[in-house]
């Protein structure tokens, strides 16, 4: 079992920054792919953010490409999201987590995910 702890959350401006980070338990970090989500009031979850077990592959939506990055530091397992030109319309909750049967790119799917975090609160002001 996995225990994912978002932290990093809150308010701030239109065009600010935001880090989010997601500590991971256990020693099987670096095996897994790790993903970011999120969802807003009212809205369903979507894709964020994906990174592969060494980092090299990352995969993005859309709306975020250029905005934001994902990275990790294995030695810390913690995996990172860097948000910048924050828009209202990146208010939701953050959500990261593990996909331990990834084997080479990290996917995009939530069901390919098998441990959550409980999230963070992003909130974004105009």
């Amino acid at each position: 079992q996995v225990q994912l702890i978002e932290s990093g959350g809150g308010l701030v401006q239109a065009g600010g920054s935001l880090r989010l980070s997601c500590a991971a338990s256990g020693r099987t970090f670096s095996t897994y792919c790790m993903g970011w989500f999120r969802q807003g009031a009212g809205k369903e979850r979507e894709f964020v953010a994906a990174i592969g077990r060494s980092g090299g592959i990352t995969n993005y939506a859309d709306f975020v490409k250029g905005r934001f990055t994902v990275s990790r530091d294995n030695a810390k397992n913690t995996v990172y999201l860097q948000m910048s030109s924050l828009k209202p319309e990146d208010t939701a909750v953050y959500y990261c987590a593990a996909d331990r049967s990834c084997l080479r790119s990290p996917g995009a799917r939530q069901g390919l995910y098998d441990y959550w975090g409980q999230g963070t609160q992003v909130t974004v002001s105009s």
